[in-house]
């Protein structure tokens, strides 16, 4: 099957919007970069990545004859929250699973951002002690069994939606996206720069990219994700199988090779969502030059690898940079301390 053969359920205004980040480069002093805005492409509960995928997913979980959508993240989850902004949205109940993944004292990490804006949608959200892991949790699984045992039909969503068979499809279509972009603006970004963690976003990006069929146009263009786990081997293999297992739903027509999957360490820190000093700095750099707001679970860490790839001339100074911002702003209520 194609892309366009899946069925999508739109949730998003249309193509997120594409811009220059002309301060930021020319304080960089190397690549152009510019930014491409997840976290302006929907009405529901101020957006985000995730929203995209649950576009591909929405379809499925309506065929399924559910009426909760069940899904997992930590107590800040920019996923939960649009889990339960696209079951508000549909008249579908929303069960979320929220554990510790974020070793975070801030007063009121779980009660603001995030986790407040899924309550105010109505989901029923059930904090737990468990710590970060980006494969399928057994506290998921046990709260789809709750949800039938209470009488209703559970349709589940892994954290992330990166596991999900569909969950690399909504990235596919973002890089038919940005092409389409690019032939409208007349550039090419030869370097895209994204956070990975649980690793659809940035999977579903190669596989989409690959049934572009660009290298062989002689156009190149790397992928590369920064690492916001500081669990990089399961990251890395975590990509590796969702990009193969999406560009063979998408029948791109050969295996991709390993020089499409770049995963990157070194701005994580030692502990998923903790934010360290280039973290804050690229928060505050993005946002004093460019009024652009990042956040210090994902965002800030990838472009605190962008910066540092940029001013080291990792990315050439002729390159044309795409950053991909995916939206996760509200996750920095939880962290007002840092910024105090």
């Amino acid at each position: 099957m194609r892309l366009n053969d899946f069925s999508r359920y739109p949730l998003t205004f249309g193509p997120s919007p594409v811009h220059p980040l002309n301060r930021l480069s020319d304080h960089l002093g190397g690549a152009r970069v510019w930014a491409k805005r997840e976290d302006c492409s929907s009405g529901l509960a101020f957006g985000g990545n995730k929203t995209r995928k649950l576009e591909y997913i929405v379809p499925d979980a309506l065929a399924s004859g559910a009426d909760t959508l069940v899904s997992i993240g930590g107590f800040q989850s920019n996923h939960t929250r649009q889990v339960a902004a696209v079951a508000a949205h549909l008249g579908l109940k929303c069960r979320l699973v929220q554990e510790r993944w974020v070793e975070w004292d801030d007063p009121g990490n779980a009660t603001v951002g995030n986790i407040l804006l899924s309550r105010i949608m109505g989901a029923d959200v059930r904090l737990d002690p468990a710590g970060f892991d980006i494969g399928i949790r057994s506290s998921w699984e046990e709260a789809m069994r709750e949800v039938e045992e209470a009488g209703g039909t559970p349709y589940g969503i892994p954290a992330g939606a990166s596991e999900h068979p569909l969950g690399g499809l909504g990235f596919a279509g973002w890089a038919v996206e940005v092409a389409e972009q690019e032939r409208a603006l007349g550039v090419f970004f030869d370097t895209v720069v994204v956070c990975t963690v649980t690793g659809s976003t940035h999977a579903g990006m190669i596989a989409g990219f690959a049934a572009l069929h660009e290298s062989a146009a002689g156009r190149p263009r790397r992928v590369l994700g920064i690492d916001a786990s500081a669990t990089i081997e399961r990251t890395r293999d975590q990509v590796t199988r969702i990009a193969r297992h999406t560009a063979a739903l998408i029948d791109v027509g050969r295996d991709l090779r390993d020089d499409e999957i770049t995963v990157l360490e070194g701005w994580a820190g030692d502990r998923y969502g903790v934010p360290v000093e280039s973290t804050v700095e690229a928060i505050r750099l993005s946002g004093r030059l460019e009024g652009m707001i990042i956040d210090p679970v994902y965002e800030g860490k990838s472009m605190a690898g962008l910066v540092d790839l940029v001013t080291s001339g990792e990315i050439p100074r002729d390159s044309t940079v795409l950053y991909a911002h995916l939206g996760g702003q509200p996750a920095l209520n939880a962290y007002a301390g840092v910024f105090a």
